[in-house]
C-alpha cells in the first residue's frame, strides 16, 4: 500500500506540475525557445524532486513504461507492476483533475487545453504519426536506459535522481514540437480522459502515446535483462563507494 500511494503521489504530480508549466505558461501552437525550456524543465525538475521524496518507498517510477522497464529487466514482480501501473493512472487522473478545477477558475476564460499529446494539423510543430511514433519509441527507450543504467547494482547512487530528472529535460527539448512528449501512458492517459469534451482528437490518438512508450521502455529492459547493458563489473563512485541498492526508479530500498 505504502508503494501504491507513493507512486500516485509522484504522478499526480508529474501531471499536475508539468502538464500544468505548458498551459499556465503559455506553451502556444508555435513554442518559442524559452517556452519548450520552461515546459521541460517543469517536467524534469519534478521528477527529481520526487526520486528524491519517494524512491525510498516504491522507486519513483511514476510512469507505467518505466515499471514496464524494470519489469522487463528481472527487477519488480508481475503483482507490483499491476499495483503501480493502477496507483500511475489513477494518480495521473487526479492530477488533470486539480489542474482543470485550477484552470476553470480564470476569469478571462481558458481554451480547454490540459497538454494533451498530440500530433498532426494544428498541434504544434504538425509533424505526423510516424515522427511522432518514432520519437516516442525512441525517447522512451533513451529514458529507460538512463533510469536503467544508473540504478543497477554497483552504480554510484547520490546523482541518481538528478540524472533522471536532467535526461527527461533534454528529452523535451528534442521532442516537445513532435508530441509534446508524453514518454508515459499514464501522463497522457489521465489529460486526455479529463479533457475529452473538449479536445476529443487527444483522447482519439492516446493509444500511440500508451504503445510507443511501452515498446521502448520493454526493449531497453530487455538490454539490460540479456545481460548487453548490464555492468560486468562494480565501478567505484569517487572516494571509492559503490551502491549496492538500486536508488530510485528502480526499485525502493529495503530496510535493514
Amino acid at each position: 500500500m505504502k508503494k501504491a500511494i507513493a507512486e500516485f503521489i509522484g504522478t499526480f504530480a508529474l501531471v499536475l506540475v508539468g502538464c500544468g508549466a505548458a498551459v499556465i505558461g503559455g506553451l502556444g501552437s508555435e513554442p518559442i525557445a524559452i517556452e519548450i525550456f520552461g515546459v521541460a524543465a517543469a517536467f524534469g525538475l519534478t521528477v527529481v524532486a520526487m526520486a528524491y521524496g519517494i524512491g525510498q518507498v516504491s522507486g519513483c517510477h511514476i510512469n507505467p513504461a518505466v515499471s514496464l522497464g524494470v519489469l522487463a529487466a528481472g527487477r519488480m514482480t508481475t503483482s507490483d507492476f499491476i499495483t503501480y501501473v493502477i496507483a500511475q493512472v489513477l494518480g495521473a487522473i487526479a492530477g488533470a483533475v486539480v489542474l482543470y478545477l485550477v484552470l476553470s477558475g480564470k476569469a478571462s476564460g481558458w481554451t480547454g487545453s490540459l497538454a494533451q499529446n498530440g500530433w498532426g494539423p494544428g498541434y504544434l510543430g504538425e509533424y505526423n504519426l510516424a515522427s511522432a511514433f518514432i520519437y516516442e519509441v525512441i525517447g522512451t527507450f533513451l529514458f529507460l536506459v538512463c533510469i536503467l543504467g544508473v540504478t543497477q547494482r554497483g552504480a554510484p547512487v547520490g546523482l541518481a535522481g538528478l540524472a533522471i530528472g536532467l535526461t527527461l529535460i533534454a528529452i523535451h527539448l528534442w521532442g516537445l514540437n513532435i508530441t509534446g512528449t508524453s514518454l508515459n501512458p499514464a501522463r497522457s492517459l489521465g489529460p486526455a480522459l479529463i479533457g475529452a469534451a473538449t479536445n476529443p482528437t487527444a483522447l482519439g490518438q492516446v493509444w500511440l502515446f500508451i504503445l510507443a512508450p511501452l515498446i521502448g521502455a520493454g526493449a531497453a529492459g530487455y538490454l539490460f535483462k540479456s545481460g548487453i547493458l548490464a555492468a560486468d563489473e562494480v565501478v567505484p563512485e569517487r572516494g571509492g563507494q559503490k551502491s549496492d541498492v538500486p536508488p530510485a526508479a528502480a526499485a525502493p530500498r529495503k530496510r535493514r
